[in-house]
């Protein structure tokens, strides 16, 4: 039985979403401008409180912690510390392309398409992408194969991509996608998929069950541009 806590405000989406044991997870997920730090705290009582469930019931709470909006990431992480402070729960950090991967394995086009190899790109600002290449497992969450990287779209590697994922299809098009050396067909982009509370659950599910969370006071957001950080179940993959 799992009992999780998913949060993540890492994009211009607030989201959160709660799972109780096998019960279908509630989320809610909304565009917003700048009204996170509004909505984040009233949207975990509201689910708690529709559950009738008290947040020290829970085993954990899961957090997008980046790489996204410098602010919203920020906001994420300082609200995830002071839940799990105040009643004692571990934490499970969550990389936002690493949730979005997660989500993306579910998905109707994905599962029809069937790729082996796969990218999840999504924009940075600036004119960069924050990317990372995938394989996909017959079981359980797809395996990062390296870093997350930033770059400029046409710097994006799509060598030997099979389906490619994420906001930054969109946003610059054919500088992202015009120098593969095929085209990609229709079924295989999604460019609709985004970071939400569901991809971070689908990703902490996996990693509660393994044993991986992490105390809440060793949690940090992570700044692609500054550095690239692992989580416990990424290191635990590194090394089986």
């Amino acid at each position: 039985m799992t009992r999780l806590l998913a949060i993540d405000t890492s994009s211009a989406w607030c989201s959160v979403a709660l799972l109780l044991d096998d019960s279908q997870p509630v989320l809610l997920h909304q565009k917003v401008s700048a009204g996170s730090s509004q909505l984040l705290l009233p949207w975990v009582d509201t689910l708690l409180q529709t559950a009738q469930v008290k947040l020290a019931s829970l085993d954990a709470i899961a957090v997008g912690v980046g790489p996204g909006a410098f602010t919203g990431v920020r906001l994420g992480v300082a609200v995830t510390q002071g839940l799990a402070v105040s009643v004692n729960l571990p934490v499970i950090p969550v990389i936002s392309l690493d949730a979005i991967a997660a989500e993306l394995i579910q998905t109707p086009r994905f599962m029809e398409a069937k790729p082996r190899r796969f990218i999840v790109a999504i924009d940075a600002r600036m004119g960069e992408v924050y990317w990372a290449h995938y394989q996909s497992a017959p079981f359980g969450l797809p395996k990062r194969n390296g870093d997350i990287h930033l770059s400029t779209p046409e710097d994006v590697d799509l060598e030997g991509i099979d389906f490619i994922a994420g906001s930054a299809i969109d946003e610059y098009g054919e500088r992202l996608l015009g120098h593969a050396k095929t085209s990609f067909p229709t079924a295989a982009i999604d460019s609709q998929i985004n970071i939400s509370a569901s991809g971070i659950l689908s990703y902490a599910k996996v990693a509660w069950s393994a044993g991986l969370t992490q105390d809440v006071h060793q949690l940090e957001p992570v700044y692609v541009r500054n550095k690239v950080a692992y989580t416990a179940y990424e290191r635990k993959q590194a090394n089986s």
